[in-house]
Parts: structure tokens; C-alpha cells; sequence
């Protein structure tokens, strides 16, 4: 009977340290360098200028393979851009739950290529300019690059692009360069 007990304390250390190995769960923050493209801000007489905003959030890491792993994310997200004429200067701030799954491919134990879709639902819309209403949801792609510092502890550098008009009347596009740090569980 000892030996039996024995056995099954054995089989699942070894199941849960596995399980540990295949699955992270952890935060990570960092700051959004955002702007808007598209037609409708091009308009004559109105400078565009990008916004530093910031995300945060959950993510988790499925190794798969040696060197493929899925990265699902849950961060919250803000967008937009600010709309300079010669007498106001109007910032369109976009609150999004972000969505993103990136698929990771690492070319050393530490460097890692990354490349995915992105849904992301808006959630708050802080503008001092009539706009067209925003778009309550958005699709997009990101691509970007990680780097592991320690088993846990990881930096990001990605790019995003808004697929979908990130306003109901209007040709506009969200586009965002991500700068994160992470900690894996």
C-alpha cells in the first residue's frame, strides 16, 4: 500500500511540474506609442500627432514545442490620437479590452518572433472634439519581438495594426508601437 501511495505522490509531482513547464500565467504593463492613419486624418488645415498612453493586463504562455509557444493576452489598452488646428488641439483618447493571441517562435532559448491576431472591444471613449462615435469593436495584427531576461521575467517590443475603421463615419485606423515588461508565474 505504501508503495502504491508512494507511486501516485510521484505521478502527480511529476504530472504538476510538467504542467508547470508547459503553461505560464502571468502581468504584464508598458507603454503605447499611438496614432491614427487612414483618409479622414488627412484633412486639410488639421495636424495629427501620435499619443503616449499605456496597456496592462494578463498573460499566459502554451509551449507547444521546443521553440513554438502560444501567448494569449487580456490588457487593457488605450489608443488614439491628438488633432491640431490653428486654434485648438483636440486629443481622441480609445479605452479597449484588448484581445491579443500571438504565436511565438523562439529562435534562441531567449529570443522569440512574434506574430498574431488581435480583437479588442471598446470600453471607454475620452475626446474633447465631436467625433463620429468610435467603433465598439476593433480587429487588428500585431507583430513584434520578445526577449526572455530570466525564466520569468520578459520584455516586448510589438507593432499593431487596426484592420477595421476605429470610428463608425469615418476612414480611420489605429496603429500602435507596444513597449511591455512581464512577469511569468
Amino acid at each position: 500500500m505504501k508503495k502504491v501511495f508512494l507511486a501516485v505522490v510521484l505521478f502527480i509531482a511529476t504530472s504538476a511540474s510538467i504542467q508547470a513547464q508547459l503553461l505560464k500565467i502571468g502581468v504584464k504593463a508598458g507603454v503605447n506609442f499611438a496614432n491614427q492613419t487612414g483618409d479622414a486624418t488627412d484633412a486639410p488645415g488639421i495636424d495629427k500627432e501620435g499619443i503616449t498612453s499605456y496597456h496592462a493586463g494578463l498573460v499566459a504562455e502554451i509551449k507547444l514545442l521546443d521553440r513554438f509557444a502560444v501567448q494569449p493576452e487580456l490588457l487593457y489598452s488605450t489608443q488614439g490620437a491628438t488633432y491640431k488646428n490653428a486654434v485648438d488641439e483636440f486629443k481622441n483618447e480609445l479605452g479597449y479590452l484588448s484581445i491579443p493571441v500571438m504565436a511565438k517562435f523562439y529562435l534562441t532559448d531567449s529570443f522569440s518572433l512574434e506574430v498574431g491576431p488581435q480583437a479588442s472591444f471598446l470600453l471607454s471613449e475620452k475626446d474633447n472634439v465631436d467625433f463620429e462615435d468610435a467603433e465598439t469593436f476593433e480587429f487588428g495584427v500585431n507583430a513584434g519581438l520578445g526577449f526572455k531576461i530570466t525564466e520569468n521575467f520578459f520584455i516586448q517590443g510589438r507593432y499593431g495594426l487596426g484592420l477595421t475603421d476605429a470610428t463608425k463615419n469615418a476612414d480611420v485606423k489605429n496603429s500602435t508601437i507596444q513597449l511591455s515588461a512581464g512577469f511569468l508565474f
